[in-house]
């Protein structure tokens, strides 16, 4: 199939029908990962570069499989032992790995719009894997294809997403695309971690006042960390214990959603204060560990559909 797009750099720039096929495409490849056989050389002879800025398990991880996957070569750009360190500019690193030909580069950086900025400097598909507080597309992709698993359909649920709402490049990209399907989205963040008033209005989100608010009815939970690397002077560091005891997600009140609500979390978990270890590892509502299964099959949809366009 054609496919319309040379970058991967938010949810914002996909259509419904674009993001309807990254996940037909990624269902496929869910299923050969589960297969003796994991193996394809739709990338065989492509060059896939990560550029990982800040540190990452699940999403470099998954990224080097897939690509590996697919039959590419994988390059893993350490930035500790990079020129960068003597002083050559990000536009410079970028035009040297443009200058190899390399076929795509995954990057992510800790600051919004500088994967944007990548595109200038290189010419083969950008895709971003998460940028400061901007967009994560993958991730958001992951979710929605880990949801259409369980629920059949990405319409028509609505959908909580609580925890540090402010500095989450997740809660944003997710509220893009559920937007694209009729979806109905809360967000419930304690006070100082919201998003301001317009950006929910732009968002087409529900903010609500208390967590138990968000997650009545809900068909989907998905809780975040406090991202206290992202803090900025003077906001407040929570304490562990109070967090969990007011904000924090347990079996008594997931009660309050629906019978067959699923959770998820984008990972790293913070155990014991956003989600108790009973519910993280509960099967019966938990599937924060088959979100990071299907993290491997929608970045080979990615990488597949964006270097193969």
């Amino acid at each position: 199939m054609s496919f319309p797009h040379h970058h991967l750099l938010g949810i914002k720039q996909l259509s419904r029908q674009d993001i309807e096929a990254i996940l037909e495409r990624a269902a496929h490849y869910a299923q050969t990962n589960r297969s003796p056989q994991k193996k394809t050389d739709r990338l065989a002879g492509k060059i896939v570069v990560n550029m990982f800025f800040e540190n990452s398990t699940r999403t470099r991880t998954s990224f080097e499989i897939a690509a590996k996957r697919l039959s590419a070569d994988v390059i893993n750009f350490n930035t500790a032992v990079s020129s960068m360190n003597k002083g050559e500019t990000f536009g410079d690193t970028l035009s040297m790995i443009n200058s190899t030909h390399a076929d795509a580069c995954v990057i992510r950086h800790p600051q919004a719009g500088m994967v944007e900025e990548a595109t200038r400097y290189f010419q083969g598909a950008v895709i971003n894997a998460g940028d400061g507080a901007g967009a994560h597309p993958t991730q958001a992709l992951l979710d929605a294809l880990t949801v259409q698993r369980h629920k059949g359909t990405l319409e028509g649920l609505t959908i909580a997403i609580c925890g540090d709402i402010k500095h989450s490049r997740v809660a944003r990209s997710n509220a893009l695309l559920w937007k694209l399907f009729g979806s109905q989205v809360r967000f419930f963040a304690p006070e100082g971690f919201t998003f301001p008033e317009e950006t929910n209005k732009d968002l087409g989100i529900i903010p609500c006042s208390t967590i138990d608010e968000a997650i009545d009815k809900a068909d989907v939970v998905m809780m975040l960390r406090v991202q206290n690397e992202r803090l900025e002077q003077g906001e407040t560091h929570l304490d562990p214990a109070m967090y969990n005891e007011s904000y924090g997600l347990n079996h008594d009140r997931l009660r309050r959603a629906k019978k067959d609500v699923i959770v998820m979390h984008p990972a790293p978990m913070n155990r014991g204060v956003e989600i108790t270890s009973a519910l993280a590892d509960d099967p019966q509502y938990s599937v924060i560990f088959e979100q990071m299964e299907m993290g491997v099959a929608v970045r080979m949809a990615c990488l597949d559909l964006f270097i193969n366009n």
